[in-house]
């Protein structure tokens, strides 16, 4: 099937994604709510924002670079000279996600999509790909960005820490480079388990704090000062553990840390 362009078209797979949706979530003019090429479940909210790190995904200059300069470049300084770049991420996503055809996936802080399509395609035809963000601008890019040749593919626009999806809708749940930006990071992963079907497999992608005096004092005056949090080694994958995951799996590269588990 030849993909299609989707720039203020209705996605493909709205119908599809609206059975996931909370009744009190779904919009009551549903061709307005759609109508940028992605759902938008906001409106005229505004995110509250962490500090700056947050701030600039709302930006529209951030979303222009992310996915080429802005995203390789800051994951390079935080994951260190020898830490995965950005093929291996993507990799170590589709490792810990186990994505086959079929499995509906949720991308959380999806940006401008470059890890959603992704899975789009790995899901396939009988799959559903949903990525969920604040950010319009980002959004917008994402739509632009995303061929949709399987008509299974979609955007967003809600609160990506309150869920605003049913119980057990997912099979699986990403979340890279956002965790930290957000004010209630543990009321996000609540939702995470909740939406995600017995088995559902989850990857984090967030930040770690090093075991060394003098670099938590750097590590901890950058977190502060940019509004974003650094999280305890141990932090996540006992917060997993205790939602209830198995099998949890850590790997730890400079000051971040990929995380994955399965949800018993």
């Amino acid at each position: 099937m030849a993909a299609t362009t989707r720039a203020s078209a209705v996605p493909a797979a709205l119908d599809r994604a609206l059975a996931l949706l909370k009744l009190d979530a779904r919009p009551a003019d549903l061709q307005a709510a759609a109508a940028p090429g992605y759902l938008d479940l906001l409106g005229e909210e505004e995110p509250t924002s962490t500090g700056i790190g947050q701030d600039l995904m709302l930006t529209g200059v951030v979303p222009m670079i992310y996915e080429r300069w802005w995203r390789p470049a800051l994951g390079r300084v935080a994951k260190g000279l020898l830490g995965p770049g950005m093929a291996d991420e993507h990799r170590i996503a589709r490792l810990l996600l186990g994505l086959t055809p079929g499995d509906g996936v949720l991308d959380v802080a999806c940006g401008p999509g470059n890890f959603t399509r992704r899975f789009a395609h790995l899901v396939g035809q009988t799959g559903l790909a949903v990525g969920i963000d604040a950010s319009p601008t980002m959004l917008e890019r994402a739509v632009r960005d995303s061929p949709d040749p399987f008509g299974n593919l979609l955007y967003v626009r809600g609160n990506a820490v309150e869920l605003p999806f049913r119980d057990r809708s997912f099979d699986a749940v990403c979340c890279f480079a956002a965790l930290h930006l957000f004010a209630k990071p543990f009321v996000a992963l609540d939702h995470m388990a909740r939406v995600l079907t017995p088995g559902g497999r989850v990857a984090v992608f967030t930040s770690c704090r090093t075991r060394s005096a003098p670099l938590r004092t750097v590590d901890g005056l950058v977190g502060a000062r940019s509004g974003i949090r650094m999280f305890e080694h141990d932090e996540i994958t006992g917060a997993l553990a205790e939602r209830g995951f198995e099998d949890v799996r850590q790997r730890v590269s400079g000051l971040t840390q990929f995380v994955g588990g399965r949800k018993a």
